[in-house]
């Protein structure tokens, strides 16, 4: 009896033209490539400009570069030539989407009108990611991750009440605007389905932050707060917090229900608490926080962080250490759920990136992972041309010689990382 087919992956045999640079545009097409679709990655000769950036880098790429770009392919075209551009349309015409992340109005500049694209091929799906939006009074003003924190009021909700306002420390201006428009490109995919016809999505960093505000924008606008920096705190729910523990580290407990409160009180040896008059209900524990807080900090201060965990377990309250970044990366490494994936080039050259956080079920587990190393710049021109466009050999090779097409040759294998000061 054969063994059970793996099923596809649910965007595989889509074709992804991506005009993308550094965060927003690469994190979306690497979602999409995760999912299965081709991505062919369109750079300039000198690549994206990702690839440079300083300090760590894995032979000739950045480690910035290496961990957005996974399972995809890389064509450098020159589109200041001719026979650049024309490539470059002639790819667009096989592609379902386009995804790039310019400011508004250069890619009609560089000889890309996405109108007269679409006019061609109505069923193309064209996702432009951009600081501020292809329309509005800002839609000309350059955009980066902290502008966007910065102009939405998240940065002004980050931080500890009374300081200065603190930047989030993951990019989510730019991760999240890739995000959204990896939701709208799928979502246009199944439209198209229905309709035949494609879409054009305008995806704005600064639309996305505000949409994150979630609850705080909800506040300030149903109830005319002004929210505020709430440090590791919660504005509703004062037992929603970290704590310093007797050596020095610090963990975070989630006592949002009544049960939970009594089992944060019993486990900290303070069933007392549970009876005072002013901490009987949430609404009283909210009004009494500054009195309620001392009394828990003290209590803290009897164990180290890690021995909170097992008693606070056993009585049902949600905790967890405040790890570092290589702690969380341990054990997302011990969890056995590929988010930690190893990736090796041709040249025998491994890195381990963090892996794609979809999961589908394939019988009894999860789908394999099954991704490659990012491109190195230009290497996958002539599959891609030969497939997408059917170009024979002699072409692409009189691409290359005219300089319209480049490529830069495979790094030595990598023996350890290389840090710019």
């Amino acid at each position: 009896m054969s063994a059970p087919q793996t099923p596809a992956k649910p965007l595989a045999g889509y074709r992804i033209v991506d005009l993308t640079t550094f965060l927003s545009g690469p994190f979306c097409t690497q979602i999409l490539a995760d999912l299965g679709a081709d991505v062919v990655k369109i750079e300039t000769p000198q690549g994206d400009s990702s690839r440079a950036i300083p300090p760590h880098f894995v032979g000739d790429d950045s480690a910035y570069y290496l961990g957005i770009n996974r399972s995809k392919r890389s064509l450098a075209v020159d589109m200041k030539q001719a026979d650049g551009l024309a490539l470059v349309k002639r790819l667009i015409a096989t592609a379902d989407v386009v995804v790039e992340n310019y400011r508004p109005g250069v890619a009609s500049r560089l000889g890309l009108d996405v109108e007269a694209l679409r006019a061609e091929h109505p069923g193309l799906i064209w996702a432009a990611v951009s600081g501020f939006g292809q329309t509005g009074p800002w839609r000309d003003k350059p955009a980066y991750d902290m502008i966007v924190q910065a102009l939405s009021g998240v940065m002004s909700l980050t931080g500890e009440p009374g300081r200065p306002a603190v930047r989030l420390g993951i990019p989510a201006g730019d991760i999240v605007a890739g995000m959204y428009a990896t939701i709208a490109i799928n979502a246009a995919l199944a439209d198209r389905e229905r309709t035949g016809q494609g879409r054009v999505i305008d995806v704005s960093m600064l639309d996305c932050q505000l949409a994150m505000l979630s609850y705080q924008s909800t506040y300030a606008l149903v109830a005319g707060t002004l929210p505020q920096p709430q440090g590791a705190r919660h504005d509703s729910i004062p037992t929603y917090r970290s704590f310093v523990a007797r050596d020095g580290r610090e963990l975070v407990v989630t006592a949002n229900t009544e049960r939970m409160w009594d089992g944060l009180c019993q486990a900290l040896d303070r069933a007392d608490l549970i009876a005072d008059p002013r901490f009987a209900t949430a609404a009283l524990r909210l009004a009494n926080r500054t009195a309620l807080w001392p009394l828990l900090e003290e209590a803290f201060l009897a164990r180290d962080a890690a021995d909170w965990i097992a008693p606070l377990d056993a009585k049902g309250v949600p905790v967890a250490l405040i790890k570092t970044v290589p702690e969380a990366l341990a054990d997302a490494r011990d969890h056995g759920r590929s988010m930690i994936l190893p990736l090796t080039d041709a040249s025998g050259t491994s890195i381990e990136v963090v892996g794609n956080p979809i999961k589908f079920v394939d019988g009894d587990g999860l789908t394999a992972d099954d991704a490659t190393y990012p491109p190195v710049l230009g290497a996958d021109a002539s599959p891609v041309l030969g497939e997408w466009l059917g170009l024979e050999a002699a072409e692409v090779t009189r691409l290359f010689d005219n300089k319209t097409l480049v490529r830069r040759a495979p790094a030595a294998p990598a023996q350890e990382d290389r840090n710019v000061a």
